[in-house]
């Protein structure tokens, strides 16, 4: 949800219930995702209140070290097509929650489930919580999925409705197992019966189809969708009274995981690294990979729409493979940064690395005199011209990349990702491994602000305030005090409105 289409809708009195919640509560225009801006890293920031570093979710596509193997949640249908469908739905299903996702810290769910506050979430990537849910098997088309790729339980909230495949209960609402257009609709029907019976207490409310419908229409399309998602807003206030009513009884988070950026142009990585022995999905070499024998691929791609990791197999000369990776990936129209961590001997990180062509090199680590809009400090030494910035009365501010530092750094640390991550330029997404990209339409991914900055609408909470923002700890914007909200502050939020502690 792009602030930008936000205001535009509610300026064409498109999104009433949206507009309300503005008038009434805190509306944040620049809240900022994780860096990948995509949606599994994204939704794991938003459930758990931390970066990758310690929820260990790294992108859209990754590889699976210990099992050596690429990862896919759904770039497209020909990329899940090429890892396998059926793994490709059961690592999204099941394994990005059991086995992907760290088991600390505890998601929203789990940490209300077990402070005795009653859970209900629909459809949407992370859901682990305390309760066993069994995949239903009431119609012809959930006997089907039953039987073949779900076909075991699940630990969620106390309410859960996943795509028809889960449902704590009986509701009447059917979502097509998740189809794209169909989601929010289900949202919004399984919404209204948990208020009209008050079943719940915290709701996590996936409304999706925005995203679906941008990635197709490009950003300037949202105002249709998202009128649309505040239909199913008002679908669920209704049974309390009205938007009155319900927001006398409920406080009510309003969020975006990312935005979106017009895409026009297309950057064919597997392609450009073809030299360096890239191993492909499903290839019989992954396992021989990791023992860095000739024939199992010397390096795994990850395309993860406007972002990129690349991953070092061979056990031996990584510093010289990573040049390599590094030099050619510089060399291609669209890559606009290239980042990676420096360790010692023992693998403990030094600083990161950050290139851009005809720009220069920016290292960084954490501990330095140069503070950040959230309160970090930060050890500086290069071109700050890498990420378009400045340091201003010992504040590093740089616009086009917000809390760059400390997504980068979180990006870097994660177990899961990639030696070499990159970022593209604006106009540009990876191909992904199904050769799939949104040229004409929009996408997101990319450490740039047009794709990382959403809006954020908090209402009926008492003084809400950025969690990780240290007390006198503030950045200039436009001459004006402000903030840096973050997509991980909403969790702790939540936490602390049910009387638990923010962590």
């Amino acid at each position: 949800m792009a602030p930008a289409a936000l205001e535009r809708a509610v300026a064409q009195e498109a999104t009433p219930v949206l507009a309300e919640l503005m008038r009434r509560g805190l509306y944040v225009s620049d809240c900022v995702a994780a860096f990948p801006s995509v949606t599994p890293v994204c939704a794991a920031s938003i459930t758990t209140g931390v970066g990758q570093d310690r929820h260990h979710i790294p992108a859209m596509n990754w590889f699976r070290r210990e099992e050596s193997r690429y990862v896919e949640y759904g770039s497209s249908f020909r990329a899940s097509q090429r890892v396998g469908i059926g793994r490709q739905l059961t690592d999204t299903v099941y394994n990005m929650n059991r086995a992907h996702l760290a088991a600390e810290p505890l998601t929203i769910f789990e940490s209300l489930d077990d402070a005795g506050v009653r859970t209900a979430g629909t459809t949407y990537l992370i859901y682990r919580g305390r309760h066993r849910h069994e995949p239903r098997r009431d119609s012809a088309l959930t006997r089907l999925a039953s039987s073949t790729l779900a076909r075991h339980p699940v630990m969620g909230p106390k309410e859960l409705f996943y795509a028809d495949i889960f449902a704590s209960r009986r509701t009447g609402c059917h979502s097509n197992l998740g189809m794209p257009g169909v989601r929010d609709q289900h949202s919004g029907c399984v919404g209204a019966y948990m208020v009209e019976h008050d079943l719940f207490d915290f709701m996590l409310l996936s409304l999706p189809d925005n995203d679906w419908h941008s990635h197709k229409h490009g950003p300037d399309g949202q105002v249709q969708s998202l009128a649309l998602a505040d239909r199913q807003l008002a679908r669920v206030m209704e049974p309390a009274g009205g938007v009155e009513e319900f927001l006398a009884e409920h406080a009510v988070i309003v969020m975006a995981d990312h935005s979106q950026a017009l895409v026009e142009e297309t950057i064919d990585l597997p392609g450009a690294l073809a030299e360096l022995d890239v191993l492909s999905p499903g290839g019989r070499g992954a396992v021989s990979a990791r023992r860095g024998s000739a024939g199992g691929g010397r390096i795994a791609v990850c395309p993860s729409q406007r972002a990129a990791m690349v991953y070092l197999l061979g056990e031996r000369r990584l510093g010289e493979l990573r040049s390599d990776v590094v030099r050619r990936v510089l060399a291609l129209d669209g890559v606009e940064l290239a980042m990676w961590l420096e360790s010692d001997a023992r693998g403990v990180a030094l600083e990161g690395v950050i290139v851009r062509p005809s720009v220069g090199e920016l290292r960084f680590a954490p501990g330095g005199p140069a503070r950040d809009a959230r309160g970090g400090s930060w050890h500086l030494d290069g071109e700050l011209a890498v990420l378009g910035g400045r340091v201003r009365a010992g504040l590093l501010v740089a616009p086009d990349y917000p809390d760059a530092l400390a997504r980068i750094w979180a990006a870097l640390l994660c177990p899961t990702s990639g030696e070499v991550l990159l970022s593209a330029a604006p106009g540009y997404e990876f191909l992904d491994w199904g050769r799939q990209a949104h040229v004409g339409g929009g996408s997101h991914g990319s450490l740039r602000a047009e794709d990382s900055l959403g809006a954020l609408i908090m209402c009926g909470l008492a003084e809400p305030a950025p969690p990780s923002l240290p007390a006198g700890e503030i950045a200039l914007s436009g001459g004006e005090i402000a903030a840096q909200w973050a997509i991980r502050d909403v969790a702790p939020l939540i936490r602390e409105h049910f009387g638990l502690p923010r962590d």
